[in-house]
């Protein structure tokens, strides 16, 4: 079972600033392609620091300049940023505790390659109940567990699971609960599962 990653989502076409690019090129781009921030890259593409609307107007009130001032002025620095194979999950996370709707998306040597939005997290977490089900009994039921797909009752309303049945050991209801926390879309497990015996699950 795989987590979704953030290259899987992001939107690998990105308007980027420099840190002269003027804040008037900038609240333009913002109003043209319909955005709430923008990241600042360097020579070499790698990002240093992140433009937003809320910058932009803060920054205007408090200096009461006419909007000739640069993006190196005004940018968060440093960024906040995610990898391509990061989990869709961490960057969902990072998103919330930060406060902030998008994320600039780098590679190994920290340049841009794409930008991930709260919108585009939030697509993964919207599955059909029916997907998720489907996604728990094969995975962790059959694969993990090595049970047939009957042993447990597995139900998905709006997110939430719960899991139902009669498991060999404690181990076993322990790997059903975390793999089904980890499947995306699912918000929520409700454990009503029983054991025969305080033991560790193992294959054999």
């Amino acid at each position: 079972m795989k987590r979704r990653r953030v290259g899987s989502v992001m939107t690998d076409e990105v308007v980027s600033a420099r840190r002269g690019t003027p804040a008037d090129d900038i609240a333009r781009w913002l109003a043209e392609f319909d955005i709430s921030g923008l990241p600042v890259v360097d020579a070499e593409d790698r990002v240093i620091g992140v433009v937003s609307a809320t910058d932009l107007r803060r920054h205007r009130s408090a200096t009461a300049t006419d909007g000739t001032f640069t993006a190196d002025a005004v940018m968060s620095a440093p960024a906040r940023t995610v990898r391509a194979d990061d989990s869709v999950v961490r960057a969902a996370r990072l998103m919330s505790t930060s406060g902030i709707e998008r994320l600039p998306v780098v590679d190994e040597e920290a340049r841009l390659v794409g930008m991930v939005t709260r919108r585009d997290v939030l697509q993964i977490f919207a599955r059909p109940d029916a997907d998720i089900r489907e996604e728990i009994v094969d995975e962790v039921v059959v694969r993990a567990l090595w049970l047939s797909p009957q042993s447990v009752d597995v139900v998905v309303r709006d997110g939430m699971v719960t899991l139902s049945g009669h498991l060999e050991t404690s181990g076993a209801v322990a790997i059903a609960v975390r793999m089904t926390r980890q499947v995306d879309g699912v918000t929520a497990v409700v454990s009503r599962l029983t054991h025969r015996h305080e033991a560790p699950y193992q294959r054999v």
